[in-house]
């Protein structure tokens, strides 16, 4: 039995799977920045009157945290989002998957910008320099913002940014070996000796 036409064109679906990621990518980037522990660091004056910077007890392992929450929040969406578009049987293979990986690109886009954007709104940007510290004033504590990514040199975003995208296109990969049909269910169906599979 052949499947049905589908009533979006392959190219459509591909603009709804990316334009869908990258609005799932904004709302992950709002929720990482609502979860994501801040920096405590502070700036004091020690007593030869030189300032030192330093964090608070452990939170410099916040940096590392925040930005693994936030490649964790994409690697869920990475995996969902797969198995979602594969449930489209009709626009199934490398269209959508294409739009799939591009997608996952740009809703990590999306969170590290939106993410980015509410906590500098969120906790400011600290002036560590401009504090006035003196001698009977010699401490001052900050709360900073999380860092959204791992690094800030662009292998640190890439890997930030690509590793969701493999991720989603590996599952979908897995998938699609699984399936029995060459044609992977979509549409138009491959005839076999003048039948359809």
């Amino acid at each position: 039995m052949m499947p049905p036409e589908p009533a979006r064109p392959r190219r459509s679906a591909a603009v709804a799977v990316i334009g869908g990621l990258t609005v799932c990518g904004a709302v992950l980037g709002a929720v990482w920045a609502a979860i994501a522990p801040s920096i405590h660091t502070v700036t004091a004056l020690t007593k030869a009157g030189d300032r030192v910077d330093a964090f608070l007890g452990k939170e410099s392992d916040n940096l590392f945290v925040a930005a693994a929450m936030l490649l964790g929040l994409l690697a869920m969406l990475a995996i969902v989002s797969a198995v979602l578009v594969w449930q489209w049987q009709a626009h199934r293979g490398p269209v959508l998957v294409t739009a799939l990986w591009l997608g996952q690109v740009t809703a990590g886009a999306a969170a590290a910008g939106v993410g980015a954007v509410l906590v500098h709104w969120r906790y400011g940007t600290p002036d560590h320099q401009g504090v006035p510290l003196s001698p009977q004033n010699r401490v001052h504590y900050f709360t900073e913002a999380p860092p959204v990514f791992l690094g800030h040199g662009p292998l640190q975003i890439a890997v930030t940014l690509l590793l969701p995208a493999a991720l989603a296109a590996l599952v979908y990969a897995l998938m699609a070996v699984g399936t029995a049909r060459d044609d992977l269910g979509g549409w138009p169906a491959e005839h076999y000796g003048g039948r359809s599979l």
